[in-house]
Formats: C-alpha cells, sequence, structure tokens
C-alpha cells in the first residue's frame, strides 16, 4: 500500500503457498511507518484467534505485535 515514498502496511492473514502480494484471506491490521511515532494498529483478538488455528507470524509481524501491545497499554 502506499505511493511513491510514502509507505504504507497492511497486517494480513495469508496462505503461505499464495504469492508475497497475492491473494490474502484476512486484514487484522495496518501500519504507517511516516507518523511520530509510527503507529500500529493490529486487532489482537484477530491475530491471536489466528496464531491459535497454526497461523505463523513473520518476524516483522511479531515485532509489530509486540510494539502495538507495549503501546496499548499505555
Amino acid at each position: 500500500m502506499g505511493s511513491n515514498r510514502r509507505p504504507a502496511y497492511r497486517v494480513v492473514v495469508a496462505d503461505s503457498r499464495s504469492p508475497r502480494d497475492g491473494r490474502f484471506i484476512e486484514i487484522i491490521g495496518h501500519y504507517n511507518p511516516l507518523t511520530e511515532p509510527p503507529t500500529v494498529k493490529i486487532d489482537k483478538t484477530k491475530a491471536e484467534e489466528w496464531i491459535r488455528k497454526g497461523a505463523q507470524p513473520s518476524n516483522t509481524v511479531k515485532r509489530l505485535l509486540k510494539v502495538s501491545s507495549t503501546s496499548t497499554k499505555e
């Protein structure tokens, strides 16, 4: 997502057999690195539900989940 020099990202659930930018199952959040501080909005209940079903979060998504959990506690 985004445009030239203005990145914005979706956090999605996708089948590992799908192309990286191809089909996805569900959007569970958004990440905007340009705001100060960076905006991370992830639906924790949906993320936890998919992880219980066997979804494997990428390293980046693991980091974003930690960041979103610490920012909501403040």
